[in-house]
């Protein structure tokens, strides 16, 4: 039995079922998000997955050449300073056009200016609701609700909260984001009141995955128990597996980084180092098997018991 389609986020982009393939750092690419469009559902790429504008820019003619009727494909801005490229990449989405923008980490106001100018989309990821009506006092189209079933950097509160408390105070459509690894769960979050769900942890151990086959074996053998929080990677708490590597390491800031993020001065850059090093030791991770990885994953990677094609995990999570 297929899941009844019609939501507000099916009707804004176009497509025939609820779900968003969520950007992962490092993780998405071309080939996922067309695998995605091609299955009838929308695919997402941080914008920071491509070293240079070319790339980029290359990246969004190819998903143009790729789209198919039914699947729709847009793209992550980290919208704070820490990324030094925002603005360039912003201007390179408009020129060339998408679908849709998904904003974290900021304020989205200059992209939901810029992007609605030429008619793209924005979704902004909110994990509270002193957050969500910014954004939709900005224009958002929608807001994705990050919870704390999320994977990489997630929310606090459950899906269930989370949905309940920002559609009794929001107008614009909800799209939940963690928690979601087979068809139960979408139903369930689509039952909360989320108009689609965004689903990023069961792509990992996708074909079209450009990971280490570590990586993604990784995500078929541990499950929901071995997700745990890390503060090691970009000083925010971020989820991970919890490998034999990260049980050495540690999963808290040490004492000098806890330091150095206590000094206003220093914040900021330390801030930005951490982010830097973190992008490295998440990049090293994903590409390079070494004892020494650090695999970011969320709990719903329980339902991942097979590396399969994207069409087969899209088949899974409708059927």
């Amino acid at each position: 039995m297929h899941m009844q389609t019609v939501t507000k986020l099916t009707k804004l982009l176009n497509i025939k079922y609820p779900i968003i393939q969520a950007p992962m750092f490092l993780v998405s690419n071309v080939a996922m998000v067309t695998e995605a469009m091609n299955s009838g559902i929308a695919g997402c790429i941080p914008a920071l997955n491509y070293r240079t504008l070319d790339e980029l820019r290359d990246a969004i003619k190819a998903l143009k050449t790729n789209r198919v009727e039914g699947g729709s494909f847009g793209f992550n801005l980290i919208v704070n300073k820490s990324n030094v490229k925002y603005q360039s990449q912003l201007k390179v989405l408009c020129e060339e056009g998408c679908d849709f923008i998904i904003t974290s980490l900021g304020s989205p106001e200059e992209t939901i200016r810029e992007a609605h100018a030429v008619g793209i989309k924005v979704f902004c990821d909110v994990t509270d609701l002193h957050f969500a009506k910014k954004v939709e006092r900005l224009g958002a189209d929608a807001a994705i609700a990050v919870n704390n079933e999320a994977g990489g950097h997630r929310g606090n509160l459950s899906p269930k909260d989370l949905i309940n408390q920002l559609n009794e105070n929001l107008s614009i459509p909800v799209i939940s984001a963690g928690g979601v690894g087979c068809k139960a769960d979408i139903d369930k979050m689509l039952g909360y009141g989320a108009e689609g769900v965004s689903v990023g942890s069961p792509f990992i151990a996708s074909v079209e995955a450009n990971v280490t086959e570590e990586y993604k074996q990784a995500c078929v053998d541990y499950g929901a128990d071995d997700i745990v929080m890390t503060e090691r990677i970009s000083g925010t708490p971020c989820t991970v597996i919890n490998t034999p590597y990260v049980q050495k390491i540690g999963t808290r800031a040490t004492w000098i980084e806890n330091v150095l993020n206590k000094n206003r001065k220093l914040k900021k850059w330390v801030k930005m180092i951490r982010f830097s090093i973190g992008m490295k030791a998440t990049e090293n991770a994903a590409k390079k098997a070494t004892y020494k990885t650090v695999w970011v994953a969320g709990p719903s990677i329980e339902h991942t018991n097979a590396i399969l094609p994207v069409r087969e995990i899209v088949k899974k999570l409708v059927s």
